[in-house]
């Protein structure tokens, strides 16, 4: 059984981390999610200042069976398939 925890830039995730009795695994998420991150904080009136650091989160910790690294990875492999999904719902707010 591992915990897991994904850091996010307002509702854009970035990170996820797994946690096991062994360690940690950490898998930043491809570049796309760092890039709608940063268009979305320029609209925003956000890069660059305090105020952008201000919306860095972690959400809450789940627990999935696994080693630390295989549920980082499949954390990781669901949030790159709803990117889609993300990207549309997060410019819809700008």
């Amino acid at each position: 059984m591992a915990e897991f925890n994904i850091l996010y830039w307002q509702a854009i995730p970035s990170l996820v981390e797994g946690k096991d009795d062994d360690g940690a695994h950490k898998i930043q998420l491809s570049e796309r999610f760092q890039v709608l991150i940063d268009h979305v904080a320029m609209k925003s009136g956000l890069a660059g200042t305090d105020a952008y650091l201000d919306e860095w989160t972690r959400g809450q910790p789940e627990q999935r069976d696994g080693t630390a690294e295989d549920v980082a990875k499949a954390v990781a492999e669901e949030l790159e398939a709803k990117f889609d999904d993300i990207r549309t719902a997060e410019l819809a707010k700008l």
